[in-house]
């Protein structure tokens, strides 16, 4: 059977960790939502587009392509490599301002949902559950408390060769859920039937068997 899993949840709380484990573990494809917004957020700043032109978003939007390498999964953006560029604090700043405008979210979720049009697929972000894919046989909702989602953030940019202080990082964290979960489009939020899974204490190895035990009772369910 050729599942669709949804997974959403706060920024850092391993979401995207779990959902790659996941798809390599089914032999699934992996698409990373939120890289999406941050290309889309990267081809902004770089034309300088005022999110409050309309006619300027709309321009900024048409012809431009996003997709991922195949096996590496890394972003691009009209066919160049922005991974790392993506993962930086100001393009984390302003992702979720931009996320937030509705002539994004129409641009870009079709192109998800035609991602993942077959099936056997997992995708996280942030309202794959609730809008993307409401009908997924599978959906997670992952959280974590903010200190251990900070010291994960943390890490992740000193690994990448970046030097934010511990008070950045929260601050940007709890600004980005606020947005997220509060703006008028396709905000944050728990699906009815999604299971909650809470990350602030497991290790890695237990996170994922967690997720894929579901998987497990899924199987179970429908055979």
């Amino acid at each position: 059977m050729h599942y669709t899993i949804a997974i959403d949840g706060y920024s850092a709380c391993g979401k995207s960790t779990l959902a790659r484990a996941m798809a390599n573990a089914l032999g699934y494809r992996y698409i990373d939502t939120g890289a999406m917004y941050r290309m889309v957020t990267l081809h902004f700043q770089r034309l300088g587009v005022d999110l409050a032109d309309d006619e300027a978003v709309a321009r900024a939007l048409e012809g431009i392509h996003l997709d991922f390498v195949p096996g590496s999964n890394r972003a691009l953006l009209n066919g160049e490599d922005v991974e790392d560029e993506i993962r930086s604090m100001a393009v984390s700043s302003f992702v979720s301002p931009v996320a937030a405008v509705s002539a994004v979210r129409r641009s870009i979720v079709p192109l998800q949902q035609k991602m993942g049009a077959n099936g056997a697929i997992v995708m996280d972000g942030r309202d794959i559950g609730t809008v993307v894919f409401p009908g997924a046989d599978l959906k997670l909702f992952v959280t974590a408390d903010l200190e251990t989602r900070t010291e994960r953030r943390l890490s992740e940019l000193l690994a990448a060769g970046k030097n934010p202080s511990r008070a950045e990082v929260a601050a940007n964290l709890l600004e980005r859920d606020h947005i997220d979960s509060t703006r008028a489009d396709s905000p944050l939020k728990q699906a009815e039937d999604a299971i909650v899974l809470d990350n602030s204490q497991w290790s890695l190895p237990d996170f994922i068997a967690a997720g894929m035990a579901e998987v497990e009772n899924l199987y179970g369910r429908r055979s």
